[in-house]
């Protein structure tokens, strides 16, 4: 906490001033002030100033800074307070309270409604459906009281005229399960329908808009209420209120107000009702009977001793007061209702503790701050009473603490002086002697008993009491007026009290014909909240309690209640009159501060030990400023290694060691802790940040080697059941018709696809050569010069002759050519004796185009060394001879025809179209000149590829071409595109 408040926004806690004064105090409290830093620690109480403005520390990133931390880890805030009671609730299993006090305006009903929201926002992480509508009613529940409990005063805009305690119910998770509220009612009305309410609903009521047009109203400060009006009906529904609930509430408002305005005039012996259209209003809204009601204005029903009924009419001021009665009673009963409606809803059903746990409570306590007005009437009374009881609650239970801590550590106590208010409370509430007794006494006694009576029996019982006083035992005090006024002195200082009016509003009667007349009602809402109207005159009841005793004992229940779980703490203070958020008044403050009693606080704890740790806490926060438990302590205990930090400080005069915690005598010394351990914080983020860094660094190597490992065994693994995968499916290819050429190849991996092609080629090898084994050998020539022409010509041409038997010398052949086959024999053996060739490749009729476009017949000859041109018409004469060692290219075309051109080094090149002959007159030729001159096995090896072709260059670059080099390119319709 001292890391995040620097020292420009003073002391986070009281605890730590250097000296404990009420000038250091009040600096610190109105630095604090000025710095907008509203609350502020004294050990786990927080001191809370109300800054009359909007301050954005309240959102969920707030909210989620303090969860599930430490007091001390957060600066203060209403939220450290809430975490802390719900972590004792949650971790020990401990019922815990949280009790807000402070004076009217200090902002007790903000700071409940802040930490209830805390709550809130902390449960439920699972957003389970039925803990979301208990947290919604809890937070609804709010408003709802708010609206009919709290009133615009001088002093303050929404002051608490009623006291809240609410009980939260929860489960072992920690979510809220239910509640209970218990409310402390006083000052009984305060209608808020006519600034909210819709022109149609005021009609319905009878109501105008104008508050001045009210008894009850018009006197009250006015307050814009349309928006709260809103919020209060949508918070109704949320909650469960139905539309005739509702509607129930509205006509209760209705006739509170309507009551207010009856006026009664005398005829001289019967008091009469002036204006009998409003009782008839009151009679529709209260669902009576209209002769009913005004009976029950104008009489009252009496049973005699002897069980007989007589009706008796009231005076003019009977029936004033009567009215002033009933309209009280409905709103106080309506109030109760609706309290008890929500307890209703929010009360946990079914909870077994043996099936879900123990069931824990945080309790918070919202109620009216201690009040000194010009008047203080029987409401500051029983205020500042209650006030008195929680004080010395507070008082009682921090002491209890304190010492009991102590005597637990086995720290020696020292007594602190406090101002114990025992006294005041024994003024108020002792038996037989006190206040309370005196004006119970007096309402009970019969005849005319009066306020100034009731004064003078006070001022005989407790003249003698030093903390009270009147006029009459103080005639020199002029402040007070005789045969009214009374003194107490109060912890928080003097309140003088106006007894007028207290046996009245003590007394608060109400006659039974009231009662009768609402439980009659026809109206189920009102109905169940008049029981007692069951009963008939004449049944013998017991003597109502007073109002000031039934407040008593239900304050009395309270600190019981309160006393049993563990406290936690918001003092609340008011920094100035006028609402002002810059103004900080230094008198009205340090009032407050006294009699809140917050410098006790603050002396009792640093009641010799300013700051108490345990031992594993404090090691853990301070350890590194020691050598010896850094980063971790050898020894045999915490205690020892705490021991050992300060001893290396020299801190060991100032400070103690109990069982469990270590105490420390004066801030200084923490201070000094806190700033070496701020001085090494640097350094040690750096050496964490370099040791951090180097550890994901190494499991990020480890990782990533995993990573390689489990790549090089999963790939290995692919590779094997690929392999595996081949071995299974060309297991029986042997025995299979086709060898398995039907056989589907598995897809390969990455790593495989080169030794897949290569696999596949020696497939094919294997394949082929298992076909070839069966061929004869005296068709491998034919079968060797197909496989060059196909290889060649790589599928460009559709029919190119391999479905037949290849002839090659088709000029030979008598069955081809019968009429020059002989001729072509003779002309052939003279040229292989002229020119040495070995033997014809291919001869065939051709026909020739010249670029005249003129055809004529020739015979084309194809020899191991030339390529002939001859005449058939003139005996087969030479007319061109080429040597094959000329020749660069061939051209051929992709479509049916048998166009061929020669290409010559010397650009002489001529084009030829094969003739078919009479062997077969559809024979595709081009194919067999590209084969035969590819392949000739009686030949030796070509210098340019290897092959054994006697074509040698024609078998280049026929391959060239097949390779889809630029020799020559041919169209899709069969045109000869180039050359």
């Amino acid at each position: 906490m001292a890391e995040l408040e620097g020292l420009e926004f003073g002391k986070s806690d009281f605890v730590l001033l250097d000296e404990v004064t009420m000038e250091q105090f009040m600096e610190n409290l109105k630095l604090r002030f000025e710095k907008a830093r509203i609350y502020t620690f004294i050990g786990e109480v927080v001191v809370s100033v109300n800054p009359y403005r909007h301050l954005d520390i309240y959102g969920k990133e707030v909210i989620e800074d303090y969860r599930g931390r430490e007091l001390y880890e957060n600066p203060p805030h209403l939220y450290a307070v809430a975490d802390a009671a719900y972590k004792a609730m949650k971790r020990r299993a401990k019922d815990t309270c949280i009790v807000i006090s402070g004076e009217s305006g200090a902002g007790k009903t903000e700071a409940s409604k802040y930490i209830m929201q805390y709550i809130a926002a902390i449960t439920n992480p699972s957003q389970r459906a039925e803990v979301e509508s208990v947290k919604n009613v809890l937070l609804k529940s709010n408003c709802v009281l708010e609206a009919f409990g709290n009133a615009k005063t001088n002093r303050n805009d929404n002051s608490s005229r009623f006291g809240k305690y609410m009980d939260i119910n929860f489960n072992f998770n920690g979510d809220p399960t239910g509640g209970h509220i218990n409310n402390y009612l006083l000052e009984k009305v305060r209608p808020s329908v006519l600034r909210g309410g819709s022109d149609g609903l005021l009609k319905s009521l009878y109501l105008q808009r104008d508050p001045a047009e009210y008894a009850y109203t018009s006197q009250g400060a006015s307050n814009n209420d349309s928006l709260c009006h809103k919020a209060v009906m949508a918070a109704l529904k949320v909650i469960g209120f139905t539309t005739e609930e509702i509607s129930s509430i509205y006509k209760i408002l209705s006739t509170i107000l309507h009551l207010g305005n009856l006026q009664f005039t005398s005829d001289g012996e019967h008091v009469v009702l002036v204006g009998e259209d409003t009782v008839k209003h009151i009679s529709e809204l209260t669902s009576t009977e209209p002769e009913n009601t005004r009976k029950a204005l104008l009489y009252r029903t009496v049973a005699t001793g002897g069980g007989e009924v007589i009706e008796k009419g009231h005076s003019e001021q009977e029936a004033s007061y009567g009215r002033d009665a009933f309209a009280k009673a409905l709103y106080e009963r309506l109030f109760a209702w609706i309290v008890g409606r929500i307890n209703s809803v929010i009360q946990v059903m079914d909870y077994n503790p043996a099936l879900h746990g123990k069931n824990t409570v945080i309790g918070v306590l919202d109620i009216y701050g201690f009040e000194i007005f010009d008047n203080n009437s029987f409401e500051q009374f029983c205020i500042n009473y209650c006030n008195e009881k929680l004080q010395q609650l507070f008082i009682e239970l921090i002491l209890r603490q304190e010492q009991d801590e102590y005597q637990r550590e086995g720290i020696t106590w020292q007594n602190i002086e406090y101002f114990n208010n025992q006294i005041i409370v024994d003024l108020v509430e002792q038996p037989h002697k006190g206040i309370i007794s005196v004006l119970d006494e007096a309402c009970l006694t019969a005849g005319k008993v009066t306020d100034t009576v009731c004064l003078d029996s006070m001022n005989k019982k407790l003249g003698q009491h030093p903390h009270y006083t009147s006029r009459k035992l103080c005639p020199a005090d002029k402040t007070m007026d005789f045969n009214r006024d009374f003194r107490i002195r109060h912890y928080a200082g003097d309140v003088t009290y106006s007894v007028e009016g207290f046996l009245d509003k003590n007394k608060d009667p109400l006659f039974q014909d009231f009662k009768r007349l609402m439980y009659n009602s026809s109206d189920p809402v009102l109905k169940e909240m008049w029981p007692d109207g069951k009963m008939s005159i004449t049944e013998v009841t017991k003597r109502p309690l007073t109002a000031a005793t039934l407040f008593k004992n239900s304050i009395i229940a309270l600190v019981d209640k309160l006393a049993c779980k563990e406290p936690y703490y918001v003092r609340c203070i008011k920094p100035n009159e006028v609402k002002s958020p810059l103004l900080f008044d230094d008198g009205r403050c340090q009032h407050q501060v006294a009699y809140l009693g917050l410098l006790e606080n603050v002396h009792v704890r640093r009641a010799g030990f300013a700051y108490r740790q345990p031992y594993a806490r404090f090691l853990q926060r301070y350890k590194m400023t020691c050598e010896y438990t850094w980063p971790n302590h050898l020894m045999s205990s915490d205690q020892e290694a705490v021991e050992a930090i300060v001893n290396q400080h020299g801190f060991e005069d100032d400070v103690a060691y109990g069982h469990t915690k270590l105490f420390v005598r004066t801030p200084r010394t923490l201070f000094t802790l806190e700033q070496e351990r701020a001085a090494l914080i640097p350094i040690l983020v750096l050496f964490l940040q370099k040791v951090w860094r180097g550890a994901l660094a190494r499991m990020r190597c480890r990782k990533i080697r995993a990573i390689y490992t489990i790549m090089a065994y999963y790939k290995c693994y692919k590779v094997k059941a690929h392999f595996w995968e081949v071995e299974r499916r060309f297991t029986n290819v042997r025995n299979m018709a086709d060898y398995g050429k039907s056989v589907e190849w598995p897809t390969p991996p990455a790593a495989l696809v080169q030794f897949h092609r290569i696999t596949q080629h020696l497939y094919r090898r294997w394949w082929a050569r298992q076909l070839i084994k069966n061929i004869p050998p005296s068709d491998m020539a034919e079968v060797r010069a197909k496989v060059a022409a196909l290889s060649a010509l790589s599928g460009e041409r559709v029919d190119w002759g391999y479905s037949r038997a290849w002839e090659r010398d088709y000029l030979t052949n008598a069955k081809d050519s019968p009429l020059t086959s002989t001729n072509f024999v003779r002309i052939t053996k003279e040229l292989k004796n002229k020119d040495q060739y070995s033997q014809v490749l291919f001869s065939c009729s051709v026909r020739m185009l010249n670029w005249f476009n003129n055809t004529k017949d020739r015979a084309l000859l194809i020899t191991d060394k030339h390529i002939y041109r001859l005449e058939p018409k003139k005996h087969f004469k030479v007319q061109k001879r080429i040597s094959l060692d000329s020749v660069v290219g061939v051209s051929v075309t992709s479509g049916s025809d048998q166009m061929v051109a020669l290409h010559t080094a010397s650009q002489d090149d001529f084009l030829v179209h094969l003739q078919r002959g009479q062997l077969n007159p559809n024979q595709d030729r081009v194919g067999e000149l590209v084969g035969v001159g590819c392949v000739c096995s009686s030949v030796g090896v070509c210098n340019h590829c290897s092959c054994t072709s006697a074509l040698k260059p024609l078998c280049c670059h026929l391959r060239v071409n097949a390779w889809g080099h630029a020799p020559f390119t041919t169209s899709s319709k069969g045109d000869v595109t180039g050359a």
